[in-house]
């Protein structure tokens, strides 16, 4: 039988919650070297085992939400999922991610060898924990039906404007994210986005606890520490593509310091665009499956958005992806046990 195309997709922050607690524990107690090794370099560096944080008895939003503890927890999860993809099944032909998932992406396509990966994502998750200053929010730019909206995109151009034109205040779109809109900003710039976004779908706008302005030029002190703190030698060619935060497809063949370059500068202080990043996946290479890492499954909406928006394979609505998914699931969230299971050895 011939295997299926696939474009594996990594999360982002804010996909370890209440609900994903033990789930090292539960997918992934084989994988034992690849967890010691995570482990071990957080252990050398003063930091909490993320096998520790997994099996906690409850869970803690003010320690499993740090950026010092989050960024190593969900990537350990992420790519311990990554393993366990059936090849048989599937060839993998790119590998993208949203904002944190740039550094899996990295990972899991061979950019960074095991040990260079954890010291990425550690080094900027603790950079980011002494480091990251402002905020996020969010506000949906699609109507009910997954659809995009115009109008909602327009207000959000606008709060954006009037917030920037006041005293002191920054605001910046952080995440283009399929029907959402991530903005960010100081204080004083998202204390404006509050007061000019009109009220959403009962929740909008909502704030991000534990998030900073990630993907904004108000984080270009934590690019500048990255860049003095991880050497050129940690990357290397990747095995598979990789399409990053601008849509844009790296191959193995391409230059390693604009590799260096983009991930500790660009990527950090630019918007970061996952919708496009979505985009160029379908259409540069038209797989058969979209598969999702966990933990959670919160990535899959957002995706799905993208997906109705440039109506593939006929998507036109948040019931057409529901129908579809029940049917014959293109978008495959390894945080759902039941596709999960669709994907795993």
């Amino acid at each position: 039988m011939s295997r299926e195309t696939a474009v594996v997709i990594a999360p982002g922050r804010g996909v370890y919650g209440k609900a994903e607690l033990g789930y090292l524990s539960r997918w992934h107690s084989g994988k034992g070297d690849f967890l010691a090794g995570v482990d071990g370099f957080r252990t050398a560096n003063g930091r909490v085992p993320v096998t520790e944080l997994d099996a906690a008895a409850a869970y803690s939003a003010a320690r499993h939400a740090s950026s010092e503890n989050a960024s190593a927890l969900i990537y350990a999860c992420a790519l311990a999922d990554f393993a366990d993809i059936d090849r048989d099944r599937f060839d993998i032909v790119a590998v993208t991610g949203n904002s944190l998932g740039w550094y899996m992406t990295l990972a899991a396509a061979g950019a960074l060898p095991r040990d260079a990966a954890i010291e990425l994502v550690d080094t900027m998750g603790a950079l980011m924990e002494r480091d990251g200053v402002g905020g996020q929010l969010i506000y949906p730019v699609c109507d009910a039906d997954w659809r995009p909206s115009p109008e909602r995109a327009a207000v959000v151009a606008a709060a954006l404007e009037a917030a920037n034109a006041q005293a002191d205040a920054e605001a910046y779109l952080s995440i283009d994210l399929g029907g959402m809109a991530v903005l960010a900003g100081n204080e004083a710039g998202l204390t404006a986005l509050e007061a000019e976004l009109p009220p959403a779908d009962e929740r909008f706008p909502f704030r991000l606890a534990r998030h900073a302005a990630f993907h904004t030029p108000l984080l270009a002190h934590v690019s500048e520490a990255a860049l003095g703190a991880l050497g050129a030698d940690l990357f290397q060619r990747p095995d598979v593509a990789m399409i990053d935060g601008r849509g844009q497809i790296w191959r193995p063949y391409q230059d390693l310091a604009d590799l260096r370059a983009y991930t500790l500068g660009g990527q950090i202080t630019t918007t970061y665009n996952f919708s496009k990043a979505v985009e160029v996946a379908v259409k540069e290479f038209c797989p058969d499956r979209l598969i999702v890492l966990g933990p959670g499954s919160t990535l899959g909406p957002p995706v799905a958005q993208e997906l109705i928006k440039h109506r593939w394979q006929g998507l036109a609505s948040k019931a057409d992806f529901a129908a579809r998914q029940a049917e014959d699931p293109f978008v495959l969230a390894m945080g759902i046990e039941d596709q999960r299971g669709r994907v795993t050895i």
